[in-house]
């Protein structure tokens, strides 16, 4: 999962960038990257870490243009090595940028066709590199740059891939070019801007990244759609994939946008409420004569369902644990032991709100299991009398292929498991899931604005279809046995 932006402005934009990026920082801690395009010349700094610690003073100076795109990485296809940090750039044909979001699901079979039909080469592991490949040979296929080629030539790339995917890019001589996925999967939204020097565009992942920037949110690029932003600041689009099933992923509103983000023209806060009201309804089914004394939420994505749970019950809410905000989001820290380690480092009981009572801990999801584990430990250690856990989404019982680090069945909690199974392990006392059903009616909201959800990693469904020895590929790339042999040597 990562964080794109980009902008066409009529001044330098690599502030802009920068301002953009670190509120885009939830989606990806590992590296951080910025290209501008000013006069001949392509500017591109890039590296591991924070946005933060990989930009400072010289480095912004040195990225001067009117014509930006910037991302922030969490590795999901591909190694966390500084190499596979983005944007991505290739000299030919024109001098191209790419940053992508997502992941693709037929990345071997385009690797060969790079090498042995198109003719170039891959430096890296990165689905990233691939993805950036074959758009330019798409476009060497067009013959001339125009805007009206560039959006043709992407028709060719959603012919060719296969997955989850938003890509912001800049062509040397265009502009900058953004597309998104034919089924919508990966998020991208666009704004405009009035300034003193005319009319601004930028894509994000997020509207709160063009909030933050003083855009407009115009609306969310369409599944299978290609935007166009010259240098001179026209705007064409083209739909470049039509008639798919436009499926965004669930997870996004679960987890991983910020509650102030709009996506599909659904608020992510009220998303959330709805999941709350949802799962409050459903413990009040199971259990009218519940005994819970307090709701407490996992800060920080859980806090808008708690709210709605604990007045759904009528019982009180209470801020339970204390942030750390100086340590990351653990779900997308690379490596089972580096999320083990920071659980305690980052959440922190206050035992007057735990010490002779039934707490009701509500988490936005299960995953793993092995921080709810501990963050029940925690409660007890505290004084809770019981430990009940809600999760506001089903149990996750597969993998997420489509750019979320849930690459092994293996690894799941609830893989294989029963909920009574699952309860046992994770050590609570009583442990409730939200169903699949009030999870998509909660996010799709009462206009039912969307039919269908990529829900894979709940359902086992995965819209673009999985080539044979795909899952064994993906745990041997992006296991965590992977990640901690690579870490070791």
């Amino acid at each position: 999962m990562c964080g794109i932006l980009g902008i066409v402005g009529t001044t330098d934009v690599a502030a802009q960038l920068y301002d953009g990026l670190t509120v885009l920082q939830h989606r990806g801690q590992d590296a951080a990257g910025i290209a501008t395009v000013s006069g001949q010349r392509v500017n591109l700094h890039k590296g591991n870490g924070l946005v933060s610690d990989v930009f400072g003073q010289v480095e912004m100076e040195r990225l001067r243009g009117r014509v930006g795109i910037g991302h922030c990485r969490y590795p999901t296809a591909g190694s966390s090595g500084s190499d596979e940090a983005q944007p991505f750039y290739a000299n030919a044909p024109f001098g191209i940028t790419l940053a992508h979001n997502g992941n693709l699901t037929n990345t071997e079979t385009l690797r060969r066709e790079v090498f042995e039909q198109d003719h170039r080469h891959i430096n890296t592991q990165s689905d990233s590199e691939v993805l950036l490949n074959v758009l330019a040979h798409e476009l060497i296929e067009q013959g001339m740059l125009t805007p009206a080629s560039a959006l043709k030539a992407v028709e060719g790339v959603h012919r060719r891939v296969r997955g989850g995917y938003a890509v912001v890019t800049t062509v040397f001589g265009l502009g900058m070019l953004a597309f998104r996925d034919p089924n919508g999967i990966r998020p991208l939204v666009l704004g405009r801007r009035e300034s003193a020097g005319g009319v601004e565009y930028a894509v994000a992942s997020e509207s709160v990244a063009l909030d933050i920037l003083g855009f407009t949110r115009m609306r969310d690029v369409a599944p299978g759609e290609a935007v166009v932003v010259t240098d001179a600041g026209e705007l064409m689009t083209h739909q470049a994939a039509p008639g798919r099933k436009h499926t965004p992923c669930i997870f996004e509103f679960v987890y991983f946008a910020r509650p102030d983000s709009m996506m599909d023209d659904i608020s992510v806060h009220k998303a959330r409420m709805r999941m709350g009201v949802k799962l409050g309804e459903k413990i009040l089914r199971l259990r009218p004569d519940h005994d819970i004394d307090t709701v407490i939420p996992i800060p920080d994505t859980s806090r808008d369902a708690a709210l709605e749970i604990a007045s759904m019950l009528g019982v009180k809410y209470r801020e339970g644990f204390i942030k750390n905000r100086y340590i990351g989001r653990t779900f997308i820290m690379p490596g089972q032991s580096q999320r083990m380690k920071s659980v305690k480092r980052k959440l922190n009981p206050i035992p007057l709100e735990f010490k002779d009572r039934v707490v009701l801990l509500v988490d936005d999801s299960i995953v793993r299991g092995t921080t709810s584990q501990q963050i029940v430990q925690m409660a007890r250690e505290a004084g809770a009398r019981k430990v009940y856990l809600a999760s506001a989404a089903p149990p996750v019982r597969f993998p997420n292929v489509y750019g979320i680090d849930m690459p092994a069945a293996s690894e799941l909690v609830a893989h294989g498991r029963s909920e009574t199974e699952i309860q046992q392990v994770l050590g609570c006392d009583w442990l409730i899931y939200q169903d699949i059903a009030d999870l998509e009616e909660a996010v799709s909201g009462p206009k039912k604005k969307i039919d269908h959800f990529d829900s894979s990693c709940f359902t086992g469904e995965y819209v673009t279809g999985i080539e044979d020895g795909y899952f064994k590929a993906l745990e041997h790339a992006r296991g965590d046995a992977a990640k901690a042999k690579a870490a070791s040597g």
